[in-house]
């Protein structure tokens, strides 16, 4: 926008208007950048150092709990097993077998089941060893998430503050820029419209009455006019005429009348009165109009 305002030109209004707007618009940058800082610190980067730091050790730690309490399973089913097939052994004795040899088979198959059970219980009981060590580990660290929620708790609440604080000074710019505009408009008025709207002063349009040598003269003297109270609207006019309103208009004081684009209001003008405006009136509601903001009909 500045660059085009340096085309088209500083001292012209569309000029002017545009570096107004590019302005603001570098307001809002700043504020969204500083919104950005300040969130990337205050909540971006706690979050990030989390979950690479403590999340992933706490996720690292309860997959090997997982496989700690797998391989306890496993124990524990072979044990079972182990004792199934030694009771099993124990209570079927085989009374057929006389010869000595199967004998000897039948002891040795015990031994062999039995031993089988002791090994079982001793890996469960290093599985068990290893379940407890590491369900440890992992319910120590799972109790340090409360002081790590309480930080982000806060980091929360200092993020919605900065989006706060950038939200509202966004509505300030705008604020602001709204008014430099309307300002700008009621100063110089619409370009493009101000020819269509009035070709020539618009006093001459309205001032052709027994009136218009006094506002003539007014005019004319270079005296600034007062502001006017809207008792003065009960002095004799020199003629009304219907417009048509072309841009939307909010009054900035008691004395003035709010516009909508496209609505039609009879206007007219009183004896010393400030040639770029008029009184408005719509309905019961009366009050000064920019001649800018009108499109006067026949």
């Amino acid at each position: 926008m500045l660059e085009a305002a340096d085309e088209f030109g500083p001292g012209t209004p569309y000029g002017s208007t545009l570096i107004t707007v590019g302005e603001y618009q570098k307001r809002l940058g700043g504020a969204e950048r500083e919104f950005l800082h300040t969130s990337a610190i205050n909540f971006l980067s706690p979050l990030r150092n989390f979950l690479e730091g403590d999340w992933r050790t706490i996720s690292k730690e309860r997959r090997l709990l997982e496989n700690r309490r797998l391989d306890l399973d496993i124990c524990k089913a072979r044990l079972k097993k182990a004792k199934q097939a030694e009771a099993k052994a124990a209570a079927a004795p085989d009374f057929q077998e006389t010869r000595p040899r199967n004998y000897v088979l039948s002891a040795s198959a015990s031994a062999l089941l039995s031993e089988e059970v002791d090994k079982a219980e001793h890996e469960l009981r290093v599985a068990q060893t290893e379940f407890d060590r590491q369900a440890e580990v992992t319910r120590l660290l799972l109790e340090g998430i409360s002081s790590t929620h309480l930080n982000h708790l806060r980091c929360l609440q200092d993020f919605a503050e900065a989006q706060a604080t950038y939200y509202a000074q966004c509505h300030h710019y705008m604020q602001d820029l709204q008014r430099e505009l309307n300002r700008c408009a009621n100063a110089v008025g619409a370009p493009h419209s101000s020819a269509a709207v009035c070709p020539d002063p618009v006093s001459s349009a309205f001032l052709s009455g027994p009136s218009s040598p006094g506002a003539t003269v007014s005019s004319s003297s270079g005296q600034r006019p007062s502001t006017l109270a809207m008792e003065q609207t009960q002095l004799p006019v020199t003629g009304t005429r219907k417009a048509k309103v072309l841009y939307d208009y909010d009054a900035h004081d008691s004395s003035e009348l709010s516009l909508l684009a496209d609505e039609l209001i009879t206007v007219y003008t009183v004896p010393g009165m400030d040639p770029d405006w008029l009184i408005g009136e719509r309905g019961n509601e009366k009050g000064k109009v920019p001649v800018t903001y009108l499109e006067l009909l026949s």
